[in-house]
């Protein structure tokens, strides 16, 4: 995973899930959520360590792993300081993100809803 860019991880995560039938309004939120990971993890915490897509039965799960410890910028951040917007986009696009931290770095998982199926 060393040196992951964004755009390879977006196609990675377009392959993965348009194979599996994931449908394209979701796929949308879901490389968003994608690319903001990915950059955060190159921007903040010195790369990108770990990445897997898995399709849930009723979410799809973007795992994003770094090295740093350091969460993210929590919501409030002044608009001084870059960064923040990402973060924020994420956790609305998301159901729910799950933050696991340790001293060799963190894993943020985030799950997005299939939603209904398309008619």
């Amino acid at each position: 995973m060393p040196g992951l860019r964004s755009a390879e991880a977006r196609r990675a995560a377009r392959e993965v899930l348009s194979a599996q039938g994931v449908a394209e309004r979701v796929l949308d939120d879901v490389l968003t959520v994608v690319a903001e990971l990915v950059t955060n993890a190159i921007r903040h915490a010195g790369g990108v360590t770990g990445f897997r897509v898995l399709r849930l039965p009723d979410a799809v799960a973007v795992e994003v792993s770094d090295a740093s410890p350091l969460l993210p910028c929590s919501p409030g951040t002044p608009v001084s300081v870059p960064g923040g917007f990402g973060w924020l986009l994420v956790n609305k696009l998301a159901d729910r993100t799950e933050i696991r931290s340790g001293r060799d770095g963190k894993t943020i998982t985030a799950y997005l809803p299939l939603g209904a199926p398309a008619a």
